[in-house]
């Protein structure tokens, strides 16, 4: 039974050590002046990301395995009297591949796709998150108070099963952005970020 306890806390620590290395290696996306503003019928989201991609990714890429990063943002409304309200909650996957015929790096999202001479360029362009329409005006209430949460990830689970299991113990493979919150109130126009909490 001694024995049993002593592998038991030999095994606990190892977990708790392996959750604190992957909780410092997330992080490697920042997120600035994200902005939720008005146009006629919808609230549009923008944002910038600066992204520490590094070689084992640039690697990657150009061998031909396909990248997927999501975008997810979130609106709750604070209630004090019970759980918060959650408004809206919505993603959007990027995919950044290269075609060796064309010699060119894609970036697509649904059936859209831009096409691009450098890795850079193609990078430039998911790091500046534009024009989404992530909210109806009608969803919201004139003068209250909202919460916003934002964050981009490098998504492991859309990527073939051997490349999971290589990417998980690899902390070169674990791309991703703390949650961004800010306060949001309909008719302000664009607001500021407030805080920026991990979540």
């Amino acid at each position: 039974m001694r024995c049993c306890g002593k592998l038991f806390r030999a095994l606990s620590c190892g977990f708790a050590l392996l959750l604190a290395t992957l909780a410092v290696q997330a992080g490697e996306i920042e997120i600035r002046d994200p902005q939720l503003s008005a146009d006629e019928d919808s609230y549009i989201l923008a944002a910038d990301f600066v992204m520490d991609f590094n070689a084992r990714l640039e690697e990657a890429v150009t061998k031909g395995v396909v990248l997927y990063f999501v975008t997810e943002f979130e609106l709750t409304r604070p209630r004090w009297y019970w759980l918060d309200e959650k408004v809206v909650s919505r993603s959007q996957t990027f995919r950044l591949s290269y075609h060796a015929l064309t010699r060119q790096y894609r970036l697509s999202t649904g059936a859209l796709h831009q096409s691009f001479d450098t890795l850079d360029a193609a990078l430039r362009q998911l790091a500046r998150l534009r024009n989404w329409s992530v909210l109806d005006r009608g969803s919201v209430k004139a003068d209250e108070t909202y919460l916003a949460s934002l964050r981009l990830r490098l998504d492991l689970s859309q990527m073939p099963k051997t490349f999971q299991v290589t990417a998980i113990a690899n902390r070169d493979w674990n791309l991703a952005s703390d949650w961004v919150r800010w306060s949001v109130v309909p008719g302000e126009g664009k607001t500021a970020v407030v805080s920026g909490e991990s979540k």
